[in-house]
C-alpha cells in the first residue's frame, strides 16, 4: 500500500469521555473541591474500576455522572460526554429520562435503594417504565431477570417485600433491577460493601457474566482491589479528588506508577505472604479539600516526595501505552523501582 492511498483508520469515541471535571461542596466552613480536573474514559463494552481511599471522590464521580448530587454541588468546569452529548448542559428533563434507561445504577446499600413499602413486583415493573409494552409483559420480564441473578423460586419471591430477603438477594434484586433496562452503561456504586466474602464473589462473578451478555459498560466504584482486579477492563486510582493514575488492569497491578497507588497495592491483605497481627497501613491523613493547595495532593504521605512536589501541581505523564501517573517523579526519573 502507497503513502498516497493509506489504509483508512476507524476511531470510535469511548461510550463516557469525562474531561477536566471539576466539583465543588458549599459548606459553612467554606467551599469543599471535591473533585479536581478528573478526567476518564469509559468505552462501550468495558468495566472501568475506580478505586482508592474513603473521602477520595469515588463516589462523587459517579453520582455527578448519574446527576444525582446534593443541592449543594456545584460543577466549576468540565465536560462529561454520553454517548455523544454532553450531560452538564442537558435540559434536565432530557437527562432525567436517561436514568433507567440508556445509564442505570446499583446503590451501595440494597436496602435503603429499594422502597420498603412497596413489592418487588412493582418496583421491577415501574423500573420498566420507558417500554412501551403490557404489564403482564414487563412481569415476565422481571421474571426472568430475577431467574437469571439467582433468586430462587421467583415467581412466589417477586410479590415479597424487601425485607423479606437477605442482604445478597436484596442487591441480586437490585442488580436484576438496573440490568432490566439493559443500560448502555451501569454505575456500580461499592455494591459489594455490604455483603460478607462469599457473597462478594458470587456477586462479581455475576456482574461479570451479565456484562458480557449484554454488552453494556460498567463504573465500578470500589475499595476491593481483589474485586477489580477480577472484574475490570481499566483502573483509575483516585486521591482526594484526582485521578492520579489510570490504565489498563494489568498495568496498574503489576506495574504501578504513582507511590499511591503502590502504597494501596502494599496495604492490600491478598498480598500478604507472612502471617502478621498488624496490617500494613498508608501513614498520615487525606488532606483537608477546603483550600486550594499548591502542589502534589499526596506529597504530605510520599515518601519519595521532593521540593517540586510542594511547588507544583503534578500532570498525567505517560507510562506505556494507554497507562498515565499524575506525579512529578516520574518526569524527574527519581522514582524508586518497584
Amino acid at each position: 500500500m502507497s503513502r498516497d492511498n493509506p489504509t483508512p483508520q476507524k476511531f470510535t469515541c469511548p461510550l463516557l469521555e469525562i474531561r477536566d471535571l471539576n466539583l465543588d461542596f458549599g459548606t459553612p466552613r467554606g467551599r469543599v473541591h471535591a473533585l479536581h480536573n478528573v478526567s476518564l474514559d469509559v468505552p462501550a463494552g468495558q468495566v472501568v474500576g475506580i478505586v482508592g481511599e474513603s473521602g477520595s471522590g469515588k463516589s462523587t464521580l459517579a453520582y455527578t455522572v448519574m446527576g444525582l448530587l446534593a443541592e449543594n454541588a456545584e460543577v466549576t468546569a468540565g465536560s462529561i460526554v454520553f454517548e455523544g452529548r454532553e450531560l452538564l448542559t442537558m435540559p434536565a428533563q432530557a437527562r432525567r429520562s436517561l436514568l433507567g434507561d440508556r445509564l442505570s445504577m446499583i446503590f451501595q446499600d440494597p436496602m435503603t435503594a429499594l422502597n420498603p413499602v412497596r413489592t418487588i413486583e412493582s418496583q421491577m415493573i415501574d423500573i420498566q417504565h420507558h417500554e412501551q409494552v403490557s404489564r403482564s409483559e414487563k412481569r415476565a420480564r422481571a421474571l426472568e431477570m430475577l431467574h437469571r441473578v439467582g433468586i430462587p423460586d421467583p415467581q412466589s419471591r417477586i410479590g415479597a417485600y424487601p425485607h423479606h430477603f437477605s442482604g445478597g438477594m436484596r442487591q441480586r434484586v437490585c442488580i436484576a433491577m438496573a440490568l432490566l433496562v439493559k443500560p448502555a452503561l451501569l454505575v456500580a456504586d461499592e455494591p459489594t460493601t455490604a455483603l460478607d466474602a462469599t457473597l462478594e464473589v458470587q456477586i462479581i462473578h455475576l456482574l461479570k457474566d451479565l456484562q458480557k451478555e449484554i454488552g453494556c459498560s460498567i463504573l465500578f466504584v470500589s475499595h476491593h482491589l481483589g474485586a477489580v482486579a477480577e472484574l475490570c477492563d481499566r483502573v483509575a486510582v483516585m486521591y482526594a479528588g484526582e485521578v492520579v493514575e489510570q490504565g489498563a488492569v494489568r498495568d496498574i497491578f503489576h506495574n504501578p506508577a504513582h507511590p499511591y497507588t503502590r502504597a494501596l497495592l502494599e496495604c492490600d491483605p491478598g498480598r500478604i505472604k507472612k502471617s502478621t497481627r498488624t496490617l500494613p497501613t498508608i501513614p498520615g491523613e487525606v488532606p483537608s479539600l477546603l483550600a486550594t493547595k499548591v502542589g502534589c495532593i499526596f506529597r504530605s504521605r510520599c515518601r519519595h516526595a521532593f521540593d517540586r512536589c510542594e511547588q507544583e501541581n503534578p500532570v498525567d505523564h505517560p507510562i506505556g501505552f494507554d497507562h498515565v501517573a499524575r506525579c512529578h517523579l516520574l518526569v524527574e526519573e527519581r522514582l524508586v523501582p518497584a
